[in-house]
């Protein structure tokens, strides 16, 4: 027995990276934990602000005056390149993007490229035809601009696609890129509270190819 969240189907499925299709947070966190330690500051506290955006705009949210963020977020996203051990997919997540028609679905990622590249492959996960990253827009999240673009990469209106994210940031901009959001919730240590429809991964839900374009079934 099968039932679908939505009554309504999409043109295209839009994934987050980090938290989303893959789990980084060992790898992220051994990385920015020793960057904290570094320049004073401790990991417990501000080990939760890293998640889902651009590293150089974590970094100059902390308004530290002796600190280039651009410099910084260079040395950070090369130590993050070389550490891809325990990176590992998001339980079924690579079943479920290779059931999805290349053209039909995209990765936006606060990530560089080099980095969304390196926890693709170390994750085992196909790299999607359309892969939006921290290079290819000014604003990060939460602004909406890697989801409308991923959108029109794709040649499809932002308001016809799912969006599937775990990070309030990340959040944010897909809803005010106009596109539903499933939030998928494995990463989370805590319940999520919020309106959005969500799963824990991937292991209980499957895409749908419909003639009016996709859907999602829960199985």
């Amino acid at each position: 027995m099968s039932d679908h969240f939505f009554d309504d189907t999409f043109e295209a499925f839009l994934f987050d990276m980090d938290g989303t299709i893959l789990n980084s947070i060992a790898a992220a966190e051994r990385v920015w934990g020793a960057w904290f330690r570094k320049i004073g500051l401790d990991p417990e506290v501000y080990l939760p602000t890293i998640h889902g955006r651009k590293v150089s705009e974590t970094i100059a949210s902390l308004s530290l005056s002796h600190i280039d963020p651009e410099a910084e977020a260079s040395a950070i996203t090369k130590a993050e390149i070389a550490e891809v051990e325990g990176v590992v997919p998001i339980p079924g997540a690579s079943l479920f993007l290779n059931s999805l028609p290349p053209r039909k679905w995209a990765v936006v990622t606060s990530a560089p490229l080099a980095l969304a590249r390196a926890r693709l492959e170390a994750a085992g996960l196909p790299t999607p035809a359309i892969l939006v990253t921290a290079e290819d827009v000014q604003k990060g999240k939460p602004a909406p601009d890697c989801f409308v673009l991923a959108a029109e990469r794709l040649a499809v209106n932002p308001v016809r696609c799912l969006a599937f994210e775990d990070a309030e940031a990340g959040i944010a901009a897909a809803v005010s890129a106009g596109c539903t959001v499933m939030v998928v919730t494995e990463t989370h240590k805590h319940g999520f509270d919020g309106s959005h429809n969500q799963i824990a991964n991937y292991q209980h839900v499957r895409p749908e190819i419909l003639r009016g374009g996709l859907g999602l079934t829960r199985i």
